[in-house]
């Protein structure tokens, strides 16, 4: 328990360097990891039992080759194909968002620095110190949060388009 308090205390602490900004990339890091993890969880517990649903239906259907029943079959394919991409696309716009905001907190970070070469002047290269580090910092964590969650949402993309693409060949070769 006590490990738990030390790493929220450095968490406060890391957030607290970065300013505003960098508090808005962490919300915005959780909610790309709990959309990440929904979809991850979709592939692993849900996907596998509707596409066995889909080609149970398909098997109880009395025939397969009819214009109506390829028609049928291009629903079902569709529907599972919408139901695999479903929250991609919020991934991709949350992805893409991290590193904006980070290049707003470099922005943030830095009218911070001139407001202090404003008041001090640029002899002090400490009073300066804390602006560049607000600069720096959101910066790099957008970057970290957008690349982390990049390398899944690819991962992701792929898995639902390979789902889709399995249960149109099990769809397919099912015959009469």
């Amino acid at each position: 328990m006590q490990w738990i308090l030390s790493e929220l205390a450095s968490i406060r602490h890391f957030l607290g360097m970065g300013g505003d900004v960098l508090v808005a990339i962490f919300v915005l890091s959780v909610f790309l990891w709990c959309a990440l993890l929904e979809r991850w969880f979709y592939f692993i517990f849900v996907a596998p039992r509707a596409a066995k649903s889909v080609v149970s239906q398909w098997q109880q259907r009395p025939e397969h080759r009819s214009w109506a029943a390829r028609m049928i079959r291009q629903e079902l394919i569709s529907i599972r194909d919408i139901e695999n991409k479903r929250g991609l696309p919020i991934v991709k716009v949350l992805i893409a968002m991290c590193p904006l905001l980070g290049l707003l907190g470099t922005v943030v970070g830095m009218i911070h620095v001139f407001d202090t070469l404003a008041v001090v002047g640029t002899g002090s290269p400490r009073a300066m110190a804390s602006g560049i580090s607000k600069a720096t910092i959101p910066t790099l964590a957008g970057m970290v949060a957008s690349l982390s969650g990049l390398f899944f949402s690819t991962r992701l993309d792929h898995l639902a388009k390979t789902s889709t693409r399995k249960l149109e060949d099990k769809l397919k070769h099912v015959t009469s």
